[in-house]
Formats: C-alpha cells, sequence, structure tokens
C-alpha cells in the first residue's frame, strides 16, 4: 500500500469497552495504518443522545456527522449483542438517516464477536438503506474473535491480521478513488 496522507480514514468501536475484542482489531487497523493515512479514531459514542429525529440535532450529533463528512472512508468494527449490532452504535448510525453522510462513502465494516453473522447482516442492510459504499472487499466477519487473541487482548492469528489489513487496502484503495472522482 502506498503512503497517502491527504486520506483521512475515520474509524468506530461499537462497542465501549477499552479492552473490546473491537479495539483490539481497531489497534491493528491503527499500527497498519499509522504511517499510510490519516487515521483517526471516534470516541464519542456514549456521548450521543437517543434518536429522535429533531429538527435541532445536539451538538454531539453534529460534531459525529462533521466528523463523517470530513473523512474519505469509514472503518466500523462491531460486536454482535443479543443477535444483533449494538444499542449505541446503531443509535449513532440512525442519526445519519436523513443528513446524508455515509451516501456513496467508502466504508468497511468489520464484525468481531462470538457469533457474529446476525449483526454483520443488519448493519450491512442498514448501510445499503443509507447508501454507504461497501464492497465485498470492504466487509469481513471474524467469528469466534476471542480464540484469534492472546490473553492479553491482541490480535495474534496471522490469517485474521492479513484479512485485516485486506479490509483496509480495499478501504483505502476506495477511499482514494473516490476522492479522485469527486476532486
Amino acid at each position: 500500500m502506498n503512503i497517502n496522507k491527504n486520506i483521512t480514514i475515520l474509524a468506530i468501536s461499537g462497542s465501549l469497552r477499552a479492552n473490546s475484542s473491537n479495539a483490539a482489531v481497531i489497534d491493528v487497523a491503527v499500527e497498519y495504518l499509522k504511517d499510510k493515512v490519516n487515521f483517526i479514531i471516534y470516541n464519542g459514542l456514549a456521548k450521543i443522545p437517543p434518536f429522535d429525529d429533531s429538527k435541532e440535532p445536539p451538538r454531539e450529533v453534529i460534531a459525529f456527522r462533521e466528523q463523517l463528512k470530513a473523512a474519505d472512508g469509514i472503518f466500523i468494527c462491531q460486536p454482535e449483542y443479543a443477535f444483533g449490532v449494538s444499542g449505541v452504535l446503531k443509535n449513532a448510525i440512525d442519526w445519519t438517516v436523513s443528513s446524508g453522510e455515509f451516501v456513496y462513502k467508502s466504508t468497511a465494516l468489520i464484525t468481531a464477536a462470538t457469533g457474529g453473522d446476525k449483526a454483520h447482516a443488519a448493519m450491512l442492510l442498514t448501510f445499503t438503506a443509507l447508501s454507504a459504499h461497501v464492497t465485498d472487499a470492504t466487509k469481513l466477519l471474524i467469528s469466534f474473535v476471542r480464540s484469534k487473541m492472546d490473553p492479553s487482548g491482541n490480535v495474534t492469528d496471522q490469517a485474521t491480521v492479513n484479512a485485516i489489513h485486506a479490509v483496509l487496502d480495499a478501504l483505502v484503495s476506495e477511499a482514494e478513488q473516490n476522492a479522485t472522482e469527486h476532486i
């Protein structure tokens, strides 16, 4: 992968726990992309109020939307809770339905969970409704993620690390292409 510091990737963890497997996947992304693109981690999910479709969105929502809009690509790593998308992540995404920050935005989704298939399918369906640009190369389901980590919480399974890198490469490539097309 080439270095393109003009590209900004915004990463969002769907889990609020600092030591979650989603945070571990984002750590892999940080390490892989830190010298290649501008990589920003969004940590404000817990501050976004419940969605109410108000005409005057709260300042936390405005700030979230601005970060999404400014990014060339969005990287989301999500867990699966009770066979679904985490409430805080879905809440934040719901605030973007009418404002359109995901429309044609290069987006990658990694679901890292015990199972994960239901949350993964649900979020991909949500991205379809939002017209986010997700390709086969920018989505990945990592089932039984804890079996791919060491006791310290690091992703150590090389095939998993390689798959994460492939998703990131595809995301950056899509983001570069979209940025070039919209100059």
